[in-house]
């Protein structure tokens, strides 16, 4: 039988089993659930994405290292100081200020918070905009019950649930919503933006390489809102102008009726238009001044009726 606070005791208490399965289970999680599997946001398929991956990354491994140095000092802690018959090193803990300690733990942390926030801030700031003298597509986005409309203002189309945008181009999404307070976010290309009745925010957002990404709803609004699935087909610039000039030939207008349909609290598939009205996207930013600090520029576009 082990004796009274040997180490063996402590290892087989239950709380300290419960955090050594919890240990275990974290490492070897990535190795039980399956080597098909594909992380969308690991894999980021476009410059936003990837910056922002690599910003995850850097913060992820600077907490790992302090969260194994303090797990090195538990451990130690636990070997060199157990209750042991004749123990050489038995804690005797001295009662009194430690100016030095105390000015460790208060530098270091603060040391840790900088050396992870100026990246993020920088990052943060730099994806904010627009790069320099780049022509985005622009896409309007309206968020709807419970479904997605996406706008072509320079193309003077419409669709619902996909999109189609040309790689190594940025696009600018400008988002709203006509619906309860939603968030847009496609994983393989960058974050997410929310989407708010009555105003306007901005996001941009670029792919590298062609392929069909997912996106979706990434807020709770309703009891549908799981279904709010969209796809992005991203495509060569010849393909995607092909792609324009076909919906515009071939699809039905959008009335004023077809989008009070739109506004009805279902789901529907993807639908297509060769136009839709000027009121089906708000005219002004209401109040967000978009054109300077953090935001892109944005601009209001002339649409079809």
């Amino acid at each position: 039988m082990p004796k009274r606070g040997g180490f063996f005791l402590v290892c087989t208490r239950p709380q300290t089993r419960l955090w050594l399965l919890v240990a275990a289970g974290t490492i070897l999680m990535p190795f039980i659930s399956g080597c098909g599997s594909h992380y969308v946001l690991l894999h980021p398929a476009g410059p936003v994405a990837r910056r922002e991956l690599d910003l995850t990354v850097y913060a992820a491994v600077t907490m790992a290292v302090i969260v194994a140095f303090v797990i090195a000092l538990l451990i130690l802690t636990l070997i060199r100081y157990r209750d042991r018959p004749n123990n050489p090193h038995a804690y005797t803990p001295e009662w009194h200020d430690h100016r030095l300690m105390e000015s460790l733990w208060l530098i270091i942390p603060a040391v840790v918070l900088a050396a992870v926030a100026i990246p993020t801030v920088k990052t943060t700031y730099a994806l904010a905009r627009l790069p320099k003298g780049s022509h985005p597509l622009v896409i309007d986005v309206t968020s709807l019950n419970w479904k997605w409309m996406f706008e072509y203002p320079d193309q003077h189309i419409a669709t619902v649930n996909y999109i189609e945008i040309p790689t190594r181009r940025p696009v600018l999404f400008e988002l709203t919503a006509d619906s309860p307070m939603n968030a847009f976010w496609i994983p393989e290309l960058g974050g997410m933006e929310y989407t708010m009745s009555g105003r306007v925010l901005p996001l941009w957002l670029e792919a590298d390489r062609q392929g069909l990404f997912w996106g979706r709803s990434a807020q709770f609004s309703g009891i549908d809102f799981e279904k709010m699935l969209f796809h992005v087909r991203a495509v060569s610039t010849p393909s995607f102008n092909a792609w324009t000039a076909h919906i515009r030939h071939s699809k039905p207008a959008m009335t004023l009726d077809t989008y009070h349909r739109l506004l009805r609290f279902n789901t529907v598939g993807v639908e297509e238009y060769s136009s839709y009205p000027r009121s089906a996207f708000p005219s002004t930013t209401h109040g967000f001044g978009l054109s300077g600090g953090m935001y892109p520029v944005m601009s209001n576009h002339p649409q079809k009726n």
